[in-house]
């Protein structure tokens, strides 16, 4: 049977949306042998201007549609498709002004419903996005949802609901817009790779702006290398624009690196506005990668070019890249002294990067001038901003990756209240700094079926990692778990940062605070006590970072290396590792703290310290408190537990020992054990008791901290597996190697499986950050029940453990552990 022209054209048009080019100019060149109608050779000339355009070529793309709109005869649907598909060059092209216009005279000409006008809503809709015209971006894509919806075209509404996502991650609305943009996938997958690569672009900028760096821009790659694999350079070219702008949150030099290629690429397409949105995220990496004296391995662009990129982003409609380059560069003059009357400010529609930009500069010229109190106040109100845009996020994972945002403005600050000298303005920042990812109080998700299978088939996946072919699966129920989590965990409050005289005021007399404070080239101890308050510089602090690198190798070698005669070896050498840093961090705040018992708060840089092995903490009582502000409204007279759980998980070698060793100091307690400690098993029993001690493997995931775990009888007991249960005990004591460990995270954040607890509502942790011999933690912490249950709180059932066994382990108290 002969196939007509408009059959040609149909499957040309499928061709096209699915990525095939070659296929689809094929079957154009038959159709347009065949055609005779006007509007039929209108739309293959239409459709083929489409095909070379996104082939690289977008200037003859824009020749070709021009070309068809001359047919004499075409009728007004025709007009109207031709006009949106030179709306679509144009705004390919970066000419949003003509995109808008020319998609506006093909929706003017088109009357009812249909999916042509659905198709040019869509494409108004986003280049309404990159004007940044968000409520008429957000109309347009909810009127297509509801055209396509109408018209029945599952794949093409899916698109439209993606679009509300992306319009969704332009407001700063993370959760709705991995959401939709969950939602969409399905349907674009099933469509083409092509089609799920674009997606997994927009996907990649939510992530990103999430502060998950690391998994947006592996997506990000992968996309870039579809793109070349279809032959799509431009689309090619974008994806590489992208995976800049995320490297610059923090690797100028290959974000540079990047940028200029997509640069070139897209200059070789004859792409000029595409172009020089590349060569601005250039520029701002130049600015970021090079030294104050501007003899950095790039040196920084010249304020006349830089000026140049800027006008014409500003003439193109690109107004969020010109004020981010103009920002950049005003920053760098400010920290370099250079004098500069650029206006450091951002529209109210500006991306949240470019407005917090905004503040870091004012904050850096202040500093410039010797006004330290207007820097202070300059940086504070930035994070106020920042903190305003996260108060919705009941998610740990939300709440400490996009801490990323504020970092330059919270190192401008720590930087400020060090020099200050002034405790009060010290311990300000400080909380700042460690109660950032702790304000928000969760409101946790009631229990979902959907989770609890997910989980229950990830646990069994992995359970078989040597089948590569299961990594796909492994990684959708690890992005499904993490969108449930963000989505499903509301905040329920706000809890305020305390004041340093609230803070000494409410110390007893035998209690004193140590908070170690660090700069970009400082750190410094706040050391209160009752009713006084002393900064403590750390002079040989510079010392200690080689000492940190190698320290937790030492410890767990030396957990493993007991016996023979590299034991002695490998002693000495922790010993003294572990002297030289506690010179560091604790001789002179000791000096000051005398013989109280202590709440520490550290940064990121000092996440994973085993502070129980330095020997200036030996025989003291101490907690690790997230913040201090956290520390004092958690922290209540402590009760004798009256419900006791104990578990043991698998190949644990004298697991079952320490907890038999544990039980034989309460009247009552129920254990689980071998095939019946179960995940499931595990959480009921955790929901029923107010002390929890779990004696198991623990694995610490450095990438996703949720997915950090405790193996039990079925699998691991993720972070996420915390959230189904409804009630959590007071203690939880975990006898696993790793799981005290963090992961720092953006902003100097940190989480791991002891934060996750805690921030679900437990008040102590009890753990090790590094590997604990099985003897040690079994004879250890068997004794600290005996403390535990005639009614010590957790840090001193602790300590008065190790003093009568005379063992010194790495485990320490997290929380409020007295």
């Amino acid at each position: 049977m002969t196939t007509t022209a408009g059959e040609l054209h149909q499957a040309a048009v499928v061709a096209a949306n699915r990525g095939e080019y070659g296929a689809a100019r094929r079957l154009l060149d038959r159709a347009e042998r065949r055609a005779a109608d006007p509007d039929l050779i209108a739309r293959i000339l239409g459709t083929r201007a489409f095909v070379v355009a996104r082939s690289g070529d977008v200037a003859r793309g824009e020749e070709i549609c021009l070309q068809a709109l001359a047919v004499e005869g075409i009728g007004a649907e025709t007009f109207a498709v031709l006009a949106g598909q030179m709306g679509s060059l144009a705004e390919h092209a970066g000419h949003l002004g003509d995109a808008e216009r020319w998609l506006t005279r093909g929706i003017d000409a088109l009357e009812g419903e249909s999916k042509e006008l659905a198709n040019l809503v869509v494409n108004r809709s986003l280049v309404r996005m990159q004007r940044r015209q968000l409520e008429a971006a957000s109309r347009d894509a909810q009127h297509a949802t509801r055209l396509l919806g109408a018209v029945g075209d599952a794949a093409d509404e899916a698109q439209a609901v993606h679009n509300e996502g992306y319009i969704a991650l332009l407001r700063g609305e993370l959760v709705r817009a991995m959401h939709l943009m969950a939602r969409a996938r399905p349907a674009l997958e099933e469509m083409s790779p092509v089609a799920a690569g674009i997606s997994d672009v927009d996907r990649a900028e939510v992530l990103r702006d999430a502060g998950l760096v690391t998994e947006a821009e592996r997506l990000l790659a992968r996309a870039a290398d579809l793109f070349g694999a279809h032959r799509m350079p431009h689309d090619r070219a974008q994806a590489e624009f992208n995976l800049a702008r995320s490297l610059l949150t923090h690797d100028a030099t290959a974000a540079g690196e990047r940028a200029a290629a997509a640069r070139r690429r897209f200059r070789r397409q004859g792409n000029e506005t595409w172009a020089l949105r590349a060569e601005s995220i250039e520029m701002r990496a130049a600015f970021l990668s090079a030294r104050p004296d501007g003899r950095g391995r790039r040196g920084v662009p010249q304020a006349n070019a830089v000026d140049a990129v800027a006008s014409a982003l500003d003439a193109a409609g690109y107004r969020n890249d010109a004020a981010g380059l103009r920002l950049s560069a005003a920053l760098w003059r400010a920290r370099s002294g250079v004098p500069d009357a650029t206006p450091a400010r951002s529209a109210p529609t500006a991306s949240l990067d470019v407005r917090l930009l905004a503040h870091e500069v004012r904050a850096a010229r202040a500093a410039s001038r010797g006004r330290r109190g207007e820097a202070l106040r300059h940086a504070a109100s930035g994070l106020e901003a920042l903190a305003a845009w996260r108060r919705d996020f009941g998610s740990l994972d939300l709440q400490t990756s996009t801490a990323m945002h504020g970092t330059g403005l919270m190192w401008s600050g720590l930087a400020g209240a060090v020099e200050s000298g002034r405790p009060d303005v010290v311990f300000a920042w400080s909380e700042r700094a460690r109660h950032y990812s702790l304000q928000v109080v969760p409101l946790r998700p009631p229990p979902d079926p959907a989770v609890a299978d997910e989980l229950a088939e990830l646990r069994m996946l992995r359970g078989d990692a040597g089948d590569a072919r299961l990594g796909a699966r492994v990684a959708e129920l690890e992005a499904a778990a993490r969108q449930r989590q963000w989505a499903g965990t509301a905040s329920s409050a706000v809890e305020e940062r305390v004041s340093l005289d609230q803070m000494s005021g409410a110390l007893d007399d035998d209690t004193a605070y140590i908070g170690y404070v660090l700069t970009e080239h400082r750190l410094v101890a706040l050391v209160a006590t009752r009713g006084a308050a002393t900064i403590v510089p750390l002079p040989e602090w510079s010392s200690a970072p080689p000492l940190l690198a190698g320290l937790r190798a030492d410890v767990d070698m030396a957990a493993s290396v007991r016996t023979g005669p590299m034991a002695a070896v490998v002693r000495i050498a922790l010993d003294d590792r572990l002297k030289r840093l506690s010179a560091v961090l604790l001789r002179d705040p000791l000096r000051v703290a005398g013989h109280r018992r202590l709440v520490l708060t550290a940064p990121g840089a000092l996440s994973g310290m085993p502070w129980s092995l330095l020997p200036g903490m030996r025989g003291r009582t101490f907690t690790l408190a997230g913040s201090a502000s956290r520390w004092l409204r958690r922290r209540a007279p402590i009760e004798p537990p009256r419900e006791v759980g104990l578990v043991v998980g698998p190949r644990v070698a004298r697991g079952q020992e320490e907890v038999d060793a544990a039980a034989s100091t309460w009247s009552a307690a129920r254990t689980l054990s071998g095939p019946a400690a179960t995940v499931d098993a595990v959480a009921d029993l955790a929901s029923t008791v107010d002390l929890l001690h779990i004696a198991a493997h623990g694995r610490h995931a450095v990438d996703n901290p949720l997915f950090s775990g405790l193996d039990l009888a079925d699998g691991a007991l993720f972070g996420y597996d915390i959230d189904r249960m409804p009630r959590l005990p007071a203690t939880v004591v975990l006898s696993a190697c790793e799981v005290g460990r963090s992961s720092v995270r953006w902003g100097e954040e940190a989480v791991g499986m002891t934060r996750i607890w805690l921030h679900a509502g437990t008040r102590t942790v009890i753990a090790a950050p590094v590997v604990v011999a099985d003897d040690v933690a079994c004879e250890l912490l068997g004794a600290m029940h005996a403390g535990l249950s005639a009614g010590l709180p957790p840090a001193e059932a602790l300590a008065a453990a190790s003093a009568d066994t005379g063992i010194v382990a790495p485990f320490q108290s997290h929380g409020a552990g007295f």
